[in-house]
């Protein structure tokens, strides 16, 4: 496997050559952002208007201190995110190895179902599992290829597709002045608590933030010289995601308020597609149907790639070998292998069979624990000696980290109550 990894040796000085490097931030924001999102900005925009814009900046800052804690780990250490979970006791290594597993399982079959009903939607030439298994092979084949620039290059035109289509259908919509200002008074109507936790919650984030490290990484970006950069790809990142998702409540409070329609999943993406066609025509519709895949896919493009690195680094860490830092992580590790191949195959019998109760029980509890779990591994990791005195938490971030806490304990016990309630 040829990694394409450019270990640069000082981080450009102009605006411009910073923008230009712009990357790893993108790809962990566009993996996180996915259908979720954007459903739940469409469900809120409709239910509530523009109630809920500061909603979406708080989220976006939010999730800006996460990202940017996981990167300041790895260039002020030199260690993974994978090391700094095992000096927390092995107890945090295997929580991470027992959700792995099933979360990929789970998550393959959900995110290659979700691709190809977008690109069912499109061309309904073949049925919507046969659109699934080649969105998922072929993921597989993008990343097997093992050419991190190639990849990147891949999700930046896809992340450009998907901004361009979702932001003009929000385009046809924009509110008047006075009424997207009040959005930014933050106000919670009666009965939207738990929505607009939510929100907050669900802007870009995923275990995939985990991976950010990796991908600076194969980026070139090693040492702490590159922490300024780092945290303006993060900014960058965090601020298109807030734009992506309030392009979705533009869309909700604009169009779908008071049509009595109820988008509460994916295939409610497909009957919103449908009435933007019957409203502006064939080519409206065409242009939401490929904001959703390109959605999808991105999400999708971006756990095949970055995930398996830290399935590749447990196996590593649980041997005993571990080497020095992150660049002994590589696509060509057997388990980095295993772990794509287990995202890709084994999920498609879910494709044809359903998803076991049990499963989903289990997939759900353990995935309503890891935001929690990172934000309390991170609290602990970036206030610790590994790191320097000059980039450990300061007073904002830790105050930001224990709200990110706070916020995701709440959803947690939400999540746990209502799964096990069922």
């Amino acid at each position: 496997m040829k990694i394409e990894t450019i270990k640069q040796s000082a981080p450009p000085s102009t605006w411009k050559e910073k923008l230009k490097n712009m990357g790893p931030g993108l790809v962990v924001a566009a993996t996180g952002v996915g259908t979720a999102d954007l459903v739940t900005s469409l469900v809120i925009g409709t239910q509530f208007g523009m109630t809920f814009v500061w909603a979406i900046v708080v989220g976006g800052i939010l999730k800006y201190f996460l990202n940017e804690g996981v990167g300041r780990w790895y260039l002020a250490t030199g260690k993974t995110i994978l090391d700094g979970w095992h000096k927390l006791g092995k107890w945090a290594t295997g929580y991470f190895g027992v959700y792995s597993i099933i979360w990929g399982f789970v998550y393959g079959a959900a995110a290659a179902s979700t691709s190809g009903m977008a690109m069912h939607a499109l061309f309904p030439i073949m049925p919507l599992w046969a659109w699934a298994i080649i969105h998922a092979i072929g993921g597989f084949l993008l990343v097997w290829s093992g050419r991190y620039l190639l990849f990147e290059r891949v999700m930046a035109a896809l992340i450009g597709v998907m901004f361009l289509t979702i932001i003009g259908t929000a385009i046809l919509f924009i509110p008047n002045f006075t009424e997207f200002a009040g959005g930014f008074v933050p106000r919670v109507p009666e009965g939207s608590f738990m929505l607009m936790l939510g929100l907050i919650g669900g802007v870009g984030g995923t275990i995939t933030m985990s991976s950010y490290g990796y991908w600076l990484n194969e980026k070139g970006w090693v040492g702490s010289k590159w922490i300024s950069i780092m945290r303006l790809d993060s900014k960058v990142a965090y601020t298109l995601t807030a734009i992506f998702t309030m392009a979705g409540l533009i869309i909700g409070a604009q169009f779908l308020a008071g049509s009595g329609v109820s988008i509460r999943d994916d295939q409610g993406l497909v009957t919103l597609a449908t009435m933007l066609g019957d409203e502006f025509g064939t080519p409206m519709r065409w242009m939401f149907l490929v904001a959703f895949w390109s959605a999808a896919y991105t999400s999708l493009l971006g756990v095949w790639n970055g995930v398996p690195y830290l399935f590749a680094d447990f196996i590593k860490t649980i041997r005993h070998q571990k080497g020095e830092g992150v660049q002994h992580i590589s696509g060509k590790d057997p388990a980095y292998r295993f772990y794509l191949a287990w995202l890709t195959f084994p999920p498609m019998v879910l494709m044809f069979f359903g998803k076991p109760v049990e499963l989903i029980i289990l997939y759900g509890a353990l995935g309503a624990l890891f935001m929690p779990f990172l934000a309390t591994s991170l609290l602990i990791l970036l206030n610790s000696k590994t790191v320097v005195q000059e980039y450990r938490n300061k007073l904002i971030p830790n105050l930001v980290l224990v709200g990110c806490l706070v916020l995701f304990v709440f959803l947690c016990i939400n999540e746990l109550l209502g799964i096990f309630s069922n």
